[in-house]
């Protein structure tokens, strides 16, 4: 963006009214573009050595420069003194070029001429020369609106285009670009300007205009505009608006809804030392000020990468968000917070960030988010944990290092000691068992009533473990105990039967429950046959004998005369309920 205004530019006010500082100061010349110096000395020793290509793709993103370097371009082609690289900004055609009124430097909106239609002109427009100039040139500002069957018009002819035409393309979104379009063009990436960069502009725009301005309010403008010198000089001119003659940061800050950076820094303060109360003290503060807790996310979002950063390099870098008045505040909070705290730190507030789009409570989202915040120096590393569940130690939550070793058993047993004077001796501490096949089967009983009755009744199905290796040993279950052997094989299962080994033996231990392995063919056949009874052999009975001594039988045989001539098998068995009830409905049926 520009340096300084440019000789063609109009003055403060036209017959038009007031024109922005935006256009006022926009670039004449390469050497006005700021923050893109490699690609001017490219574009300017091309136009030297008479290597200007037919198509450019200028892409970036807002507010960098792409349309002002077209212009630029398309200036230093036409110029009545050139080709040049220092236009002369005062000839017809340069100013024609500088309002968007040249006939031969065409400025065509892809946005709203993105049809077939559009480029199918175009392409029958190419094959007329210029009308006063050397070349034609097509600027088609964002670029990437264009349709598919609009980009595959413009194809050849952007291949291949007379002699006389030149395009030049600036888009915002050069991924939406078909690759046949960027293989045709030379693409310069335009890359955001620095803050600093910015900030200079700004001071040197103000002092132009008769005005002062607070160097903390430029440099809280140029840290607003993230890295777009458009946006940055149009906040300034909202700025001059809003002052009487002066801006000031606390102006800019109302002006802009953002947070004061010492507010930023309490909050912050607060948070890192885990005050929960101060924390939402700020917070009630924030809202009374009318404060939108969308850009209170994005301040502290911006504050912890800048501690990120810091912790990561030892750096501020160069576009933090916080003021240069701040920075030896910032540099003491940033050295006491370990690198994994401010990455947790960073999940929380993106996380919060997202939340604040499906919320209509957005305070009570943000102040979750920042008292959760608060207690991230109360997380132990994953790291710390495991290694204190491995020697048989407890992880404790919000203790310091002086206070864990405190409540270690050592650390008790020195406390118990000094408080009673050396009265009461503390017991020895436990020797370490040694375990063997002669002593396992005593001692493994003690273990599985130490993991517990269910935990206990499943490994009691196992039998008595082996000893695999140093402090190793192998829990075998039979094919007939698969279910058991599931069980036992859970992670947290098998750490309790570790750390019940570990209590009696004084020693840490690998445990590993396996499926107890076949050697010999005859162990195939089930190692617990069922148990069947003996069968009782009663005598036979005769069964016309026993359909006489039935008393329905009997009285059947009284009232008719009657006598037995045949009894069918299973004959005194009734057949079951259902089976009657089904026989039943089948002769209804």
């Amino acid at each position: 963006m520009a340096k300084a205004a440019p000789k063609n530019q109009a003055n403060t006010t036209t017959q038009n009214g007031y024109t922005v500082l935006a256009r006022r100061y926009r670039p004449g010349g390469f050497s006005d573009l700021i923050g893109q110096e490699a690609i001017s000395q490219v574009l300017t020793n091309a136009i030297k050595h008479n290597r200007v290509a037919h198509a450019y793709l200028f892409t970036g993103a807002r507010g960098v420069g792409k349309t002002s370097a077209a212009r630029i371009l398309a200036k230093a082609l036409n110029c009545e003194k050139g080709p040049s690289t220092s236009p002369c900004g005062t000839c017809s055609i340069c100013n024609a070029i500088a309002t968007g009124e040249d006939v031969d430097v065409l400025e065509i909106d892809g946005a709203s001429n993105r049809g077939i239609d559009e480029v199918r002109e175009i392409r029958n427009n190419v094959q007329y020369r210029p009308s006063r100039s050397r070349f034609k040139i097509y600027i088609i500002d964002e670029v990437h609106m264009l349709t598919g069957p609009a980009f595959n018009a413009l194809l050849k002819t952007l291949e291949e285009p007379p002699a006389h035409v030149k395009f030049i393309f600036a888009t915002t979104e050069v991924q939406k670009i078909p690759i046949t379009i960027l293989s045709r063009c030379q693409r310069f990436d335009f890359s955001s300007i620095g803050t600093k960069q910015i900030a200079a502009h700004l001071q040197e725009i103000t002092s132009k205009e008769g005005l002062e301005a607070e160097p903390d309010a430029i440099e809280l403008i140029a840290r607003r505009a993230g890295g777009s010198m458009r946006d940055a000089q149009s906040l300034l001119d909202q700025a001059l608006s809003f002052s009487n003659g002066k801006i000031t940061r606390d102006e800019v800050h109302r002006l802009i809804g953002a947070v004061d950076e010492n507010h930023i820094m309490d909050l912050a303060e607060a948070i890192l030392k885990g005050e929960s109360a101060k924390v939402l003290e700020l917070m009630d503060q924030t809202n009374s000020k009318g404060l939108q807790m969308g850009e209170l996310v994005e301040q502290m979002i911006s504050f912890w990468r800048d501690l990120m950063v810091f912790v990561s390099s030892n750096q501020i870098p160069p576009d933090a968000s916080i003021a240069t008045s701040q920075h030896d505040r910032f540099k003491n909070m940033a050295r006491a917070i370990p690198l994994d705290t401010v990455l947790a730190g960073l999940d929380v507030l993106s996380l919060t960030k997202m939340r604040l789009k499906a919320t209509h409570q957005p305070r009570i989202m943000v102040e979750f988010g920042l008292i959760r915040l608060s207690r991230l120096a109360n997380l132990i590393p994953v790291q710390q944990i495991l290694q204190q569940l491995q020697s048989g130690g407890i992880p404790t939550v919000g203790q310091t290092p002086n206070q864990q070793q405190a409540a270690s058993p050592e650390g008790l047993k020195k406390k118990l000691i000094n408080e009673s004077g050396g009265i009461i001796l503390p017991q020895s501490e436990q020797p370490e068992v040694r375990l063997s096949s002669e002593n396992i089967p005593s001692i493994w009983p003690q273990v599985i009533e130490l993991t517990g009755p269910m935990l206990g009744n499943e490994l009691k199905k196992a039998g008595t473990p082996a000893i695999s290796g140093p402090n190793a040993l192998v829990i075998e279950f039979s094919r007939q105990y698969n279910q058991a052997l599931e069980y036992c094989s859970d992670p947290a299962r098998i750490l309790r039967i570790q750390n019940a080994l570990g209590k009696i033996t004084g020693q840490s231990w690998v445990v590993r429950v396996a499926s107890k392995v076949v050697t010999n063919p005859e162990e195939l056949v089930e190692e617990t046959p069922a148990v069947v009874e003996p069968v009782v052999s009663k005598p036979k009975v005769n069964p016309k004998d026993a359909a006489e001594k039935e008393p329905l039988v009997q009285r059947a045989l009284e009232i008719f005369n009657a006598q037995i001539v045949r009894v069918d098998v299973g004959f005194g068995v009734p057949p079951p309920e259902s089976k009657v009830i089904e026989d039943e409905d089948n002769e209804k049926a």
